[in-house]
């Protein structure tokens, strides 16, 4: 009897024993899984955590490194082209100033040439006009052929046996007698009124053509 009753009290013994065993592993193998997960999910948060971070979504407004770099580089962009916008158009201008002044200048240099070449060629065509005037003017010798029938071809003969010979003198001497005879009041050897009918149709440019001729005989 005693036997059984301490065979009795030992088989509870190791069942109770068992019993906390098994109570005291399952609650170690839960508490472990809790330690394992625990850090599993807290590394997974602060993977994600990151991930958004890394997309600029983290920190409210905040915004990553590589964004604000792009911005700046945006404006420091803007600012070099408003620069050198700036730079070209103040060169634009200060060319224009430049060409407006040169255009000026060369006017200025080509009106003068114009007004040189203009008295130059009024020069030109007053001598013109006198050489053609001289060249188209009376001719000397078709109005000494009405002289010639009294002073001979060459004007050598005395005309009548009373004039002087009149070839070879001067033109000036020649054109003085010439209008006084005209106006009447000259009378060599009185030669006047037979003179004064010679020349008296004669103008003063007739007077000094056939004055020359005369005088070159």
């Amino acid at each position: 009897m005693k036997k059984l009753t301490v065979l009795s009290i030992v088989a509870a013994t190791l069942l109770l024993v068992g019993c906390n065993e098994s109570s005291t592993g399952a609650e170690a193998k839960a508490s472990t899984e809790k330690k394992v997960e625990a850090p599993a999910a807290e590394a997974k948060t602060e993977a994600t955590e990151a991930k958004k971070c890394g997309e600029g979504k983290c920190g409210g407004d905040k915004k990553s490194a590589a964004t604000e770099a792009k911005e700046a580089a945006a404006t420091a962009v803007e600012k070099t082209k408003e620069a050198v916008t700036q730079k070209a158009t103040e060169v634009k201008e200060a060319v224009a100033e430049k060409a407006t002044a040169a255009t000026a200048a060369v006017a200025t240099a080509a009106t003068a040439a114009v007004e040189k070449t203009k008295e130059a060629a009024s020069a030109v065509a007053d001598k013109a006009t006198d050489a053609v005037a001289a060249a188209t003017g009376p001719d000397g010798k078709a109005l000494f052929a009405k002289c010639a029938g009294c002073h001979g071809a060459d004007g050598k003969t005395k005309a009548l046996g009373k004039s002087g010979i009149i070839a070879g003198q001067p033109a000036a001497d020649l054109e003085t007698k010439i209008h006084g005879y005209k106006a009447g009041t000259l009378n060599t050897a009185g030669m006047g009124a037979l003179m004064k009918g010679q020349v008296g149709a004669l103008s003063d440019e007739d007077i000094k053509a056939v004055a020359g001729y005369i005088s070159g005989l």
